[in-house]
């Protein structure tokens, strides 16, 4: 199993996921277009789709967009939570690859950061 997780920015919540280029094996292939979308499954069952896009000129670096910014809303995430995404092999089928997305709230004690608490919601 991949997994990509990234500590949110600001830029991640405003505007749209930047991942580090190291990122593109473990995210969809993009097969020769600078864009794709792509299904993931969060925690409570509900399928996102997200787009996952890279510039058309200069480094390719990959950003979520399509989608993005209403799983943040939806999640109510904030500057300094995670995100992982997960890509897992459907057992059903000839190695066709599926995406988990998981949401993680910062857990702070006395102002440090103690860890991490997956975000569990329902869709309306």
């Amino acid at each position: 199993m991949a997994e990509v997780t990234k500590l949110l920015t600001k830029t991640d919540i405003q505007k749209r996921l930047s991942l580090p280029t190291k990122c593109f094996k473990s995210l969809p292939s993009l097969k020769g277009s600078h864009g794709r979308d792509f299904p993931a499954i969060d925690e409570s069952g509900f399928v996102w789709t997200f787009k996952c896009s890279t510039r058309k000129k200069g480094h390719p670096k990959p950003v979520l967009s399509k989608g993005w910014l209403a799983f943040v809303r939806h999640k109510e995430l904030k500057v300094g939570d995670r995100v992982k995404f997960l890509k897992e092999k459907d057992r059903s089928g000839p190695a066709t690859p599926f995406y988990r997305v998981e949401a993680e709230k910062e857990i702070k004690i006395f102002g440090a950061i103690f860890g991490y608490s997956l975000i569990v919601s329902s869709f309306p």
